[in-house]
């Protein structure tokens, strides 16, 4: 993802260094060229070698280390950047930015670079919240200076609060996406993702396989390239993406509500859960004892989202999912038929790496013209990308 992007990150004293390294691990394997700065502080907690040999760069520390080539050194580290990081950001550092003081190498390097700056806070809660640093973070951001907040949870010292370093995965998705062109800018994705769950009493349901990963990997897609999602969402144990309005909902009944009262405003629809065709015929308010015998549940037919949804659509770009276990290409004719897809996305469940839960897939796209295009197992994530990038083909 990040090959040939050739990031700065700036790494500054406090105990959430030891994470930073987490995030030079992870930006590394995507593929990016980093150079690593340090404070002497930051030295102090993780040793330069620990950064020199994940990034596979030199550590640069000392502002007046005899140069190794004959470039202004503060100078040329600016210059190549695409992106500046600063993980983890003391409050310090931000005050320095904030007020042109370049007294060190981190400091000089980011007054110089005309590269996008990422700031990553760490710090105890009672100076993340102080109003100095608050203010020096304002004036930062209307500079141009972009952050990505800090959790809140328990720190290094025993508090509990803001100031939490946030959580690795978290900053290089960030970075990822600040790299990502913004082709999908003013279009409004409606996705739907994970099962249903269909009560039978107080404490049973029935439910599927579904884990939410497709929809939830569509959204985060989408996120990345400057669109709008609108995500409804069955229960699963994924962390909604950031920046998406999530709908969350349990049966099926929930989500044909919730996706119907807001279908109108998508430009883009895309059906990716896994939603129950039955549910119980009749709900028992209190716990079903057991009993010695059999026991049958009488189940009814659910309200067809993508039917209902096909039958009111209007310039909307219709994608729906099949999961199958035989017959995959004319069921999935079918179904593109019947519900009004312009295309649809089918696989068979029974392979190895393409059923629920995996974070692979196998999947063969299925057009309104009946156009067939398989495709070999991927990443979800990889395969986000194709579905995002065949809905722009239908936009008006």
């Amino acid at each position: 993802m990040l090959k040939g992007k050739h990031i700065v990150i700036g790494v500054t004293g406090g105990i959430a260094v030891y994470k930073a390294v987490d995030v030079v691990s992870r930006l590394k394997k995507l593929g990016a060229d980093i150079t690593v700065i340090m404070t002497k502080n930051a030295t102090e907690f993780v040793s330069p070698l620990t950064f020199r040999s994940l990034a596979l760069n030199e550590v640069v520390v000392d502002m007046f280390k005899p140069p190794t080539t004959w470039d202004v050194e503060h100078i040329a580290i600016a210059q190549r950047a695409d992106l500046f990081l600063v993980a983890p950001a003391t409050a310090n550092i931000i005050g320095k930015m904030a007020h042109g003081i370049a007294d060190d190498m981190l400091s000089t390097v980011v007054m110089a670079t005309k590269a996008p700056v990422w700031v990553a806070p760490a710090m105890n809660t009672g100076m993340y919240t102080n109003p100095v640093v608050q203010r020096n973070m304002d004036d930062l951001r209307s500079l141009g200076y972009q952050f990505i907040d800090p959790d809140s949870g328990r720190l290094a010292c025993g508090d509990i609060g803001a100031g939490k370093f946030a959580q690795p995965e978290r900053i290089v998705d960030t970075i990822v996406r600040a790299f990502r062109d913004k082709d999908l800018e003013g279009k409004h994705y409606l996705i739907t993702a994970g099962p249903t769950q269909e009560a039978i009493d107080p404490v049973r349901y029935i439910t599927n396989h579904a884990s939410g990963k497709m929809g939830y990997a569509l959204a985060e897609e989408v996120l990345s390239r400057g669109g709008q999602v609108t995500l409804v969402s069955g229960p699963v144990h994924l962390d909604p993406p950031r920046g998406a309005e999530l709908v969350p909902v349990v049966s099926s009944q929930d989500m044909f509500e919730a996706v119907m009262a807001r279908a109108d405003h998508a430009d883009v629809i895309i059906k990716s859960a896994a939603v129950a065709d039955y549910t119980p015929s009749d709900y028992s308010p209190v716990k079903m004892k057991k009993s010695d015998g059999n026991l049958s549940i009488g189940l009814k037919r659910t309200q067809d989202i993508a039917k209902n949804l096909g039958q009111q659509i209007g310039q909307q770009v219709f994608v729906g999912f099949a999961a199958e276990t035989h017959d995959l290409i004319e069921n999935g004719k079918k179904k593109i038929k019947s519900k009004g897809f312009d295309f649809i996305v089918c696989n068979d469940i029974s392979q190895a790496g393409a059923g629920f839960k995996s974070d692979t897939n196998i999947v063969t796209l299925i057009d309104k013209d009946e156009k067939v295009v398989a495709y070999e197992k991927m990443l979800k994530t990889d395969l986000a990308c194709v579905i995002i990038d065949k809905t722009k083909t239908y936009m008006k």
